[in-house]
């Protein structure tokens, strides 16, 4: 099946519970147990086994191209127990350069106390990657927030496999409409669910989807540590996934039309997407993505004073955090998302105090273009 027909009937029950067509939700958290059942067979809420939550999996994994998957109550939730059951005590993770602040946040404050090591690489640059005896894992995004790189993706697959470390992305920004890493050769993939595949920002959750071995060893480790969806939040993630592609089309057409139109403003001095010929990793993303995706990143002249007149005069998107949703939504990144690095982190990364970044809805792209051109005039 192509991806809006799968999106609609992967993972569907035919017929659902009392010939329901729409799967129902299993509020309850205990079910009868069988004799033999081991301890993760059981069907038990934090157990992540309810009918609710395999229903969900079965949906994600065939979104995926994955032979399994488990939803978790936040991405953050399905990175941290991702490197929980990956590395122990002494072992190594090689870590992209530039990741969500809240991963940034894990790893560095963490894994000393965890009694992890790792390395930060420049994943746009494979000669630089080197393993250690005791290296793991590593770990990069699709595209990198909030500055839209774009990972040599294809590299870190061919280098995990031939140093038998498990392979791992954050595939949040791209979604598995524009790139599904575990058919790309990707161990393990990761989404905050609470963006593109939710879409309508009205929960948190997470999603991890790959291999039956490895999936079930990560649903082991969050069944310990209780990191289990809710199932009212799973239901409405369920229902968000059947609209994902034609959700995710929109959001890319619109944020190509915005970064042109902004590339071509003398009041914005430099605009982050990889959709844009003159981006660094427009060539090979080309390759690699089916869309660009719905985020990007701009400067206007003028720094932060600028910004917040720019902010102001806007009528269209709402200025908050988060991401992937069908409304517009702006931010600067050194204020909310990536306000726990240090000023110093930041700036060596290019999040620049003025950095704006976008998520772009699925708004007309006309009503999108006349609000930011009105409001470009006023600054």
């Amino acid at each position: 099946m192509r991806f809006d027909t799968l999106a609609v009937h992967g993972g569907e029950r035919v017929p659902g519970p009392e010939g329901s067509v729409v799967f129902p939700i299993f509020q309850g958290t205990v079910f009868t147990s069988e004799p033999g059942e081991g301890y993760h067979d059981i069907k038990y809420h934090r157990l992540n086994s309810t009918p609710s939550q395999t229903y969900l999996h079965d949906k994600l994994a065939a979104l995926e191209g994955a032979e399994a998957a488990v939803a978790t109550s936040s991405g953050m939730a399905a990175v941290t127990t991702i490197l929980h059951t990956l590395l122990g005590a002494g072992d190594h993770l090689l870590v992209s350069d530039v990741l969500y602040g809240g991963t940034y946040d894990f790893v560095t404050a963490h894994a000393a106390r965890l009694g992890w090591e790792y390395t930060a690489i420049d994943p746009q640059d494979p000669s630089s990657w080197a393993v250690r005896d005791n290296t793991k894992a590593v770990l990069v995004e699709t595209i990198t927030n909030p500055l839209m790189r774009v990972a040599r993706l294809r590299e870190v697959v061919a280098f995990a496999r031939e140093h038998g470390i498990v392979s791992v992305v954050d595939n949040t920004f791209a979604s598995p409409v524009n790139f599904r890493p575990v058919v790309a050769g990707f161990d393990l993939v990761f989404n905050s669910a609470t963006k593109y595949l939710n879409g309508h920002s009205d929960l948190v959750a997470g999603s991890v989807a790959g291999s039956g071995e490895l999936v079930e060893r990560v649903r082991h480790t969050l069944n310990l540590y209780g990191g289990s969806l809710d199932p009212h939040a799973g239901y409405l993630l369920a229902r968000s996934l059947k609209t994902l592609g034609v959700r995710v089309r929109q959001q890319n057409a619109n944020a190509l039309a915005l970064a042109s139109f902004l590339s071509s403003s003398p009041k914005v001095v430099a605009v982050n997407y990889a959709g844009l010929p003159d981006h660094p990793d427009h060539a090979h993303a080309g390759e690699l993505l089916n869309g660009f995706g719905g985020m990007l990143s701009f400067r206007l002249a003028g720094g932060v004073e600028a910004t917040e007149e720019f902010f102001a005069a806007l009528t269209l998107p709402a200025v908050a955090p988060s991401l992937g949703g069908v409304e517009t939504l702006i931010t600067r990144p050194a204020a909310t998302s990536h306000a726990g690095m240090t000023p110093e982190d930041r700036a060596a990364t290019g999040i620049t105090d003025d950095l704006v970044r976008l998520s772009v809805g699925i708004e007309d792209a006309e009503d999108l273009l006349a609000d930011f051109g009105q409001a470009l005039d006023k600054v």
